[in-house]
């Protein structure tokens, strides 16, 4: 029998795990560990407590390990292990379903479930072009996302993301495909807290796009309400609202990603509540679980999901999906998330606490280096200058001087320092955030 493995004891070979979306090398040189987590804190094998300022990755929202949904999780294990949803299924995937579009927006009473936010941006992409097919619209099949976007790493979300590093690697990827621009302004909209003012014109650049490429041909619209991979940029006023009229007008889909923003990130359980505006199609993943287990997916609106519903009963409507989708323990650990952020008004906080947040993030302006900071939620994107010739690397040597020297995990974007805590945070964690950012800010000055 082999020897246990401990998580507490760092491995003393690394070269096997090829880590994703990782500088592999730099990593292995000097490794950062987690070997335990709780509330707002990691803990490393050393024993020291490191502060989550970025909520694992966008997704811890209920913090760490959190005894509901360890709890959970452990039932489920022991009880249905694994079940497929082809053809079969079980209640609790019909149970966690029901849970969602109670809060999902108005005209979206269907779910489709995934494994990852990159698998629901892909579904929500293929939604899009089988909807038109349906309708005997099929001409229509070219995809629009945006410039600095992110989208997951499937062939569909990196063909309509927009980050140039991330697609270099792979070529021309999918065809018919076009970007709007970004909504990023710093000459009008530095240090800007919640939607900036300026920039509502951005949308309209969706016009003369359709123009070029006609919009008959036009089969969906992706946008994040708010781009968060790439640092934190908030859409700015009246703007998703212009695509949905834009969009509408041309009989144009639009999709949120809300992988990021959905359960409580922006003080709401999605961001089209927030803004105030509907989409067709709106993807989620990370908080939907609090990252206790692999989930993602896609809520439908009513008159989508009922153009699939024709044709004999026997057949296949909608010939996608996962081996792993709506995996019992997954749903398990959705329903107690949920819980939690119902019995816990967590969404509330984050709403009540974002001035707070706001105000003390906004206090770094003047550090050296900082040219701009955006607040919207619970989330910050601090820019700092980049070295000459060497974009990132103070970005990397922020990253790694919180991680080893201040006791904090923050997450970059190049340059950029995003900060997305769990929405449990309280004021004096807030407090503690900042004063560790503004420490590593001056540290690699």
């Amino acid at each position: 029998m082999p020897d246990a493995i401990s998580i507490d004891v760092p491995p003393n070979d690394l070269e096997a795990f090829w880590m994703p979306m990782t500088a592999n090398r730099r990593f292995k040189k000097t490794p950062m560990f987690f070997s335990a987590a709780e509330g707002m804190y990691y803990a490393t094998p050393d024993g020291r407590r490191v502060l989550d300022a970025i909520a694992g990755l966008w997704c811890v929202n209920a913090g760490h390990c959190h005894p509901r949904i360890v709890e959970a999780i452990r039932a489920q294990a022991g009880k249905l292990d694994y079940a497929s949803s082809f053809g079969v299924g079980h209640p609790l995937a019909f149970h966690f379903a029901n849970r969602v579009v109670e809060i999902a927006p108005p005209g979206f009473r269907h779910l489709f479930l995934a494994g990852s936010g990159s698998e629901a941006v892909d579904s929500a992409l293929k939604f899009a072009l089988a909807y038109h097919r349906a309708r005997g619209e099929g001409h229509r099949q070219r995809l629009i996302g945006r410039q600095r976007a992110y989208h997951g790493v499937g062939f569909g979300g990196l063909s309509v993301s927009g980050i140039g590093w991330q697609r270099a690697q792979f070529g021309a990827l999918l065809p018919a495909t076009s970007h709007l621009p970004h909504t990023h302004d710093l000459a009008r909209n530095a240090f800007s807290r919640g939607q900036p003012a300026h920039g509502v014109e951005f949308a309209d650049a969706l016009e003369g796009l359709l123009f070029a490429v006609d919009p008959s041909t036009v089969a969906a619209v992706i946008v994040e309400p708010m781009a968060g991979s790439t640092g934190v940029i908030p859409a700015p006023k009246g703007y998703l609202k212009r695509l949905r009229e834009i969009t509408q007008k041309h009989g144009i889909l639009l999709i949120f990603d809300e992988v990021i923003t959905g359960f409580g990130r922006l003080g709401h359980a999605f961001a089209a509540e927030r803004y105030g505006v509907t989409p067709d199609l709106l993807t989620f993943a990370k908080g939907v679980t609090n990252g206790a287990a692999p989930m993602g997916g896609v809520v439908v609106r009513d008159t989508i999901h009922d153009a699939f519903m024709s044709g004999p009963e026997h057949m296949v409507e909608f010939t996608h999906g996962y081996t792993y989708s709506a995996h019992p323990i997954a749903c398990a650990a959705g329903l107690a998330t949920l819980d939690i952020y119902r019995d816990h008004k967590l969404f509330e906080h984050a709403k009540a606490i974002e001035p707070k947040w706001a105000d003390a993030v906004m206090s770094l302006k003047g550090l050296p280096n900082v040219l701009d900071i955006r607040t919207v939620g619970l989330t910050a994107g601090i820019d700092l200058a980049p070295l000459p010739d060497a974009a990132g690397k103070r970005g990397y040597s922020a990253m790694e001087q919180a991680f080893h020297n201040t006791d904090l995990m923050l997450r970059i974007a190049g340059d950029t320092l995003a900060l997305t805590p769990p929405l449990i945070i309280s004021e004096d964690q807030i407090g503690e955030i900042v004063d560790k950012v503004g420490k590593v800010i001056k540290a690699v000055a």
